[in-house]
């Protein structure tokens, strides 16, 4: 739930920022997904039946399970990460804005463990955002990383920890109203595998 959390304050954040005469440049449409475990159900209906043409969408801002500290950086007593997965796969541009603006705004650790592309959880290939990536859309997926509640029913809302939820749902915003203000799409330079 921390991630879909995540999305209903950034989708307020956005509206209020409307409401105060600061509409994003772009849209931004706020997606919740069903069906990731079966086989990317959900997001794969979209991508095959979009609202809006995929022609039209310059990124996905993918958000799983980021209120929680995994056991690496538990044991380092280490909150301030996040896990940041294909930010480079499609756009070197994606990249470079993830990376500036959390030097800017939070100065989390981003974490590109899952990334490698030798990694052998395949979280890019396992995950809603690789619907769009198939599809040349540049993805970025935000994770705070596997622990002993994953997909379990004692993962429970005490054992969020919400100030580093808030840092890392900052540094989402951050990047996703730099992308919907940009003068121009970032470029895709990458190869959809």
């Amino acid at each position: 739930g921390s991630g879909s959390s995540a999305v209903m304050e950034l989708a307020r954040v956005f509206q209020e920022a409307t409401y105060q005469g600061n509409r994003p440049e772009r849209s931004v449409v706020f997606l919740w997904f069903t069906g990731e475990e079966k086989g990317l159900l959900g997001s794969q209906f979209y991508s095959e039946n979009p609202i809006f043409p995929l022609e039209q969408t310059i990124a996905d801002i993918n958000i799983d399970m980021v209120g929680r500290i995994d056991d690496k950086y538990k044991d380092k007593n280490i909150n301030n990460y996040i896990y940041v997965i294909g930010s480079d796969r499609l756009s070197t541009d994606l990249h470079k804005i993830t990376e500036d603006v959390n030097q800017k705004y939070t100065q989390l650790t981003l974490d590109y463990t899952y990334n490698a592309e030798e990694d052998p959880n395949k979280f890019y290939y396992r995950s809603d955002h690789y619907n769009f990536a198939k599809h040349g859309i540049p993805a970025v997926f935000f994770f705070n990383g596997v622990h002993d509640d994953y997909h379990r029913s004692t993962d429970k809302i005490e054992k969020i920890d919400f100030d580093t939820m808030a840092e890392r749902t900052k540094l989402i915003f951050h990047i996703a109203w730099d992308l919907a203000n940009r003068p121009d799409k970032i470029k895709v330079d990458g190869v959809v595998k």
